[in-house]
């Protein structure tokens, strides 16, 4: 009998169409096996509510990544091509980063 496959990753979704842009995720929040919280949110504003950002993933790999990539949309005056592409050549050359769990479905 073939054994059943859990799907444990987090969906973060976005959409335009037209001028109109949505992004949504699930809440859930994975401790081992078992769910310990619906309503996380895993899509935030950063930049003074001018950048809408979701990232996937444990929650405190999350949780760094929105401070840093914030930063990088500081440091960059709301550049978010230029942050996007500053917080990945960190992300390839601090240890810390590239050692984030990943999760694989």
């Amino acid at each position: 009998m073939a054994k059943k496959r859990l799907v444990r990753s987090t969906t973060v979704l976005c959409v335009r169409r037209a001028d109109k842009v949505v992004m949504v995720s699930d809440g859930q929040v994975t401790l081992g096996e078992g769910v310990i919280k619906h309503t996380a949110k895993k899509v935030r504003r950063l930049f003074n509510e001018k950048v809408l950002a979701g990232f996937a993933g444990s929650t405190a790999d999350a949780f760094n990544l929105f401070g840093r990539f914030e930063s990088k949309l500081e440091q960059y005056n709301g550049n978010i091509g230029r942050a996007a592409v500053e917080l990945g050549k960190d992300w390839r050359t601090d240890k810390i980063l590239r050692h984030l769990k990943r999760y694989s479905s």
